[in-house]
């Protein structure tokens, strides 16, 4: 219908996939790898509350934070007396629960 009013549907996509590629970027830049947290905890939280976002939302909030603690106290105790940072505990538990997820195609009841 937008092609049929006149609209470059093309160069819309092509401008609005670049601006998404970039604003990803830009935050995975900005924020590092705890960027996992916000890909797994609610694929995760669905587990406990399905898919009702009046627990989803609580669950995710709680899960998140937990799993935030877990990754700080973890790179603590891995060289010691070092300290890792917490985005290199978050993406070392992230990247096999991402793929598991993604080969799975979703955590299922």
């Amino acid at each position: 219908m937008a092609q049929g009013l006149g609209q470059r549907t093309v160069l819309v996509k092509l401008a609005a996939g670049i601006i998404i590629i970039s604003l990803a970027g830009g935050s995975v830049a900005i924020a590092g790898p705890v960027g996992f947290i916000g890909l797994i905890v609610p694929t995760a939280a669905r587990l406990f509350g399905g898919n009702d976002y009046r627990w989803l939302v609580p669950y995710s909030a709680v899960l998140g934070a937990l799993l935030v603690v877990a990754a700080d106290i973890a790179g603590r105790f891995v060289i010691r007396p070092e300290e890792l940072p917490v985005g290199v505990m978050t993406a070392i538990i992230g990247i096999p629960a991402f793929i598991f997820i993604a080969r799975r195609g979703g955590l299922k009841r």
